[in-house]
């Protein structure tokens, strides 16, 4: 049990009269009067002041404080003579004795008062009763205003909305040529990509970005010559090309200067794929002609060297060679996804083509209302029911909901297949609403990257511990309910009052409520305290109940005009 270490000055003092002349003008103070809880526990510190020659030498008072049914064992003061437990107190000058206690809290407490009864003895016979006193009001209980329910996590996703492709297609060549020869322009790759074209333009979604065109030429010949070789072949292709976009009446990239180009000379890594492609020609033949092309700097020895393998030769001249002689067009562009409207219509309709990370999506970026986002998300889990973001997202929606049950099937779920912060922060939340802190506490410990979320629940969790500076560390800057509260329970009533009406809820019940323990405790009054209170029962009725037991307004409680708010 954590024990906050209580600093209130006293509230009220007693001063008890005995009829016995052996202990006579006792006063008693209490700290702090009410009582008050902090964390889990109520503390207790109570000063028992004796005047000069009050009391007897040879006496002893045992005191029996209770706390409603809770006793707190006793208090032992005894005259200087006597020897034992307990504090001794001088005949002549008196003194004063100091008794602490910390006690477990119990809700019975609310409306219990602090009393004493005992007995004096002398000589270990018993002399006279010790009168009872109430030493302290019941107990105030403003840190279990605290709203517990936790802040959620929701996973999302970053959609791509433009992606960039491209579409390709070659022209061949003859050995040693650049011309273009009219049949390659009615192979199936060429006619495919200006059909490609001509529906692209009329697509709204797609841009074409740009048009590249390499030329290359096969690694036989001379270097040099297959260099200028690579650079006719990608001028005649782009020629070519921008006749056919002519004839079709394209009107974008029919000026050369809107190519990208370039020579690439010999292509050696377009004969290593398409001689590994190539089932006429042996493993070991494959592999000694790519030591002959990759050991051999001279291009006229390697060409003499590749000839040399006779029939391995020729299969490459009629395997290799032709398909990598050749002219590479490739077309760039970006496609826009569908619109916020489309997928919207897409979710509706359940739609196939959407992935779990579309309906992650739209879930969470393009539906506001929570039945809403919570219908999107189940027709999400319809099609993929092992996806842990729609399973975690599922959850977080029933737990707003306070379907608890449903939220912690969801999270379970979720986390044997992905265990990551937001699953944990949440899984929390189950835990706080099964009044189990510790586990809570424990499992928001184990979230890695703690945000704003995991902060916030741990602001609730601090506030029921009794740590109300690190409460206001957790909420944060941002205005809310528990924060003003934890201002408020840590004495700082100016900021309290600032982030109250900054928050959603300065006029809503509890807000309202809050609003009247901040006057009470500021000193503004009755007539303050009293406008607040009526403002917050107009709006929730059950906390009349709560104010007419509520020790924050115990000096009230004769004003008339309390007494007819909350009646």
């Amino acid at each position: 049990m954590n024990v906050k270490t209580l600093s209130l000055t006293a509230l009220g003092s007693l001063i008890l009269l005995t009829g016995c002349d052996q202990l006579k003008d006792l006063s008693y103070s209490t700290t702090p009067n009410p009582l008050e809880m902090h964390g889990d526990s109520v503390a207790i510190s109570v000063s028992v002041t004796i005047p000069p020659k009050g009391i007897k030498k040879k006496v002893t008072a045992e005191m029996t404080p209770k706390l409603g049914d809770i006793s707190l064992g006793s208090w032992l003061i005894h005259g200087e003579k006597v020897e034992g437990n307990g504090q001794s107190i001088s005949f002549k000058p008196g003194g004063t004795a100091t008794f602490t206690d910390v006690v477990a809290y119990h809700p019975s407490m609310e409306n219990t008062q602090l009393v004493l009864t005992g007995k004096i003895m002398k000589g270990g016979k018993v002399k006279d009763p010790l009168p009872e006193a109430t030493l302290a009001d019941a107990t105030i209980i403003t840190p279990l205003l605290v709203q517990r329910e936790f802040q959620m996590m929701f996973q999302g996703v970053t959609l791509q909305r433009e992606t960039a492709k491209s579409v390709t297609a070659e022209i061949n060549y003859l050995k040693g040529q650049s011309e273009v020869r009219a049949n390659e322009l009615k192979e199936k790759d060429i006619t495919d990509l200006i059909a490609w074209i001509e529906t692209a333009q009329k697509n709204p979604k797609i841009t074409i970005t740009g048009i590249d065109i390499k030329g290359f030429a096969s690694p036989d010949g001379e270097e040099s010559k297959n260099g200028t070789l690579s650079e006719a072949r990608y001028r005649t292709a782009r020629a070519a090309l921008i006749t056919l976009f002519k004839a079709k009446k394209f009107t974008n990239f029919i000026d050369s200067s809107s190519y990208a180009t370039e020579g690439k000379g010999e292509d050696f890594e377009g004969f290593k794929e398409q001689l590994n492609r190539t089932k006429s020609i042996s493993e070991s033949e494959k592999n000694l002609l790519l030591r002959v092309i990759t050991m051999n700097d001279n291009s006229d020895q390697r060409e003499q060297q590749m000839k040399d393998l006779g029939k391995v030769y020729q299969e490459l001249e009629r395997e290799v060679f032709p398909s990598i002689r050749r002219a590479v067009i490739t077309v760039s562009y970006s496609e826009k996804g569908p619109s916020d409207e489309e997928y919207l219509s897409m979710a509706t309709a359940q739609d196939a083509r959407l992935t779990a990370e579309e309906w992650v999506f739209i879930a969470q970026n393009l539906v506001k209302n929570p039945k809403e986002k919570a219908s999107v998300v189940d027709a999400g889990l319809k099609a993929f029911a092992s996806d842990a973001r729609l399973l975690n997202n599922a959850g977080a929606l029933a737990y707003q909901a306070k379907n608890y049950a449903a939220a912690k099937d969801y999270f379970q779920k979720s986390s044997k297949i992905s265990d990551n912060d937001a699953v944990k922060n949440n899984i929390a939340g189950i835990y706080m609403m099964d009044g189990d802190r510790a586990s809570a506490k424990a499992t928001l410990d184990k979230v890695k990257s703690k945000g704003t979320e995991t902060k916030y629940n741990m602001g609730i969790l601090s506030v029921l511990d009794g740590k109300y500076d690190a409460a206001v560390t957790f909420f944060g800057s941002a205005p809310s309910y528990n924060s003003a509260l934890a201002y408020v329970l840590n004495g700082k009533l100016n900021e309290a009052t600032q982030k109250l009406e900054a928050s959603e809820d300065k006029n809503s019940g509890k807000g309202l409520y809050l609003k009247a323990i901040i006057a009470a405790r500021s000193g503004e009054g009755v007539e303050s305290v009293v406008k607040h209170l009526n403002a917050a029962l107009a709006k929730d009725a059950s906390l009349k109940t709560k104010a007419a037991n509520d020790r924050e307004f115990v000096k009230f409680a004769n004003d008339t005009n309390f007494s007819a708010a909350i009646k």
